[in-house]
């Protein structure tokens, strides 16, 4: 139903009698006739009509008659049809204007936009498709980057991106450093102007978040790092533990302990000589393997 060439008769027959499901399947199907499109476009089910909205043979006019109830929180896998045309720069900015947010959103994942497509879908009324063009677009500008930024962490597949995206402002970061937002304060420490006594200021923050962005900065001083392993988030004792300039002997103690070695085993200053003393101490002696 999804994807042969049906008969008319079984077709139309599906389409005005099928199961919700059928209908569903059969609203997807690249060959139906258009006539049946139309008559799907108006079914009962609101899934049905969904599906029909999405379909690549619609014009925007169409698919905007369509009557749907779209759940902008909902988890959307882009549209293959529209991400085959990332590279047709006058299919892009047909899609970009379209009233079905999942078709802009679907567009928003090119790699690379014409300017005007990405000053359309940087203000566009979704913030979802301003996520994905901050993760996937390499043409992304600097100005909805950091608003992105306020409300977006970061992904599984793209964690460094808005702030890691290549047009992420560096510089004039510094004018963030007393702003209330902690999304927005932390990024003074990005400014190449900003100072090892900045490090430390933020590492006192009364929010976690820029505590946290203080102690992942190589900066920080070896005391800090050793206070900030009493701090009474869990996120930021463990990113304390792993600072490269945290002294020796305190990474010597976090080891021996048993509630803080797996974090402390991971320190990048390891010396690959400890970590091989490590593993044999942890290999059962031959005597304990029993024989096949």
């Amino acid at each position: 139903m999804e994807t042969c060439r049906l008969e008319r008769e079984l077709a139309e027959n599906l389409a005005r009698h099928g199961t919700p499901a059928q209908r569903c399947a059969l609203a997807g199907n690249p060959h139906l006739e258009r006539d049946l499109v139309a008559l799907l476009a108006r079914d009962p089910d609101e899934n049905v009509r969904s599906v029909v909205a999405t379909r690549p043979d619609l014009t925007e006019e169409q698919r905007s008659g369509i009557q749907i109830d779209f759940d902008p929180r909902g988890h959307h896998s882009a549209l293959r049809w529209v991400t085959a045309l990332h590279d047709d720069t006058d299919a892009m900015r047909r899609l970009a204007a379209s009233s079905h947010p999942l078709v802009r959103r679907s567009v928003a994942r090119a790699k690379h936009l014409p300017p005007d497509v990405i000053e359309r879908l940087a203000q566009d009324e979704d913030r979802v498709v301003q996520l994905f063009l901050a993760e996937s677009c390499d043409d992304a500008p600097a100005e909805m980057l950091l608003r992105v930024w306020q409300w977006w962490t970061g992904s599984l597949s793209t964690p460094d991106r808005p702030r890691g995206h290549p047009n992420f402002p560096r510089h004039g970061l510094l004018r963030y450093a007393g702003d209330p937002n902690p999304r927005m304060h932390q990024l003074a420490l990005d400014d190449p102007e900003s100072t090892p006594e900045l490090v430390e200021r933020f590492s006192r923050d009364t929010e976690a978040e820029v505590r946290l962005r203080a102690a992942n900065d190589p900066r920080l001083t070896p005391a800090s790092a050793v206070r900030m392993l009493d701090d009474p988030h869990e996120h930021i004792r463990h990113a304390a533990a792993r600072h490269p300039r945290l002294p020796a002997r305190v990474l010597v103690q976090l080891l021996r302990d048993t509630d803080t070695a797996q974090t402390a085993a991971r320190h990048p200053s390891l010396p690959v000589a400890v970590m091989e003393q490590m593993i044999q101490r942890l290999q059962p002696p031959t005597s304990a393997i029993s024989s096949p």
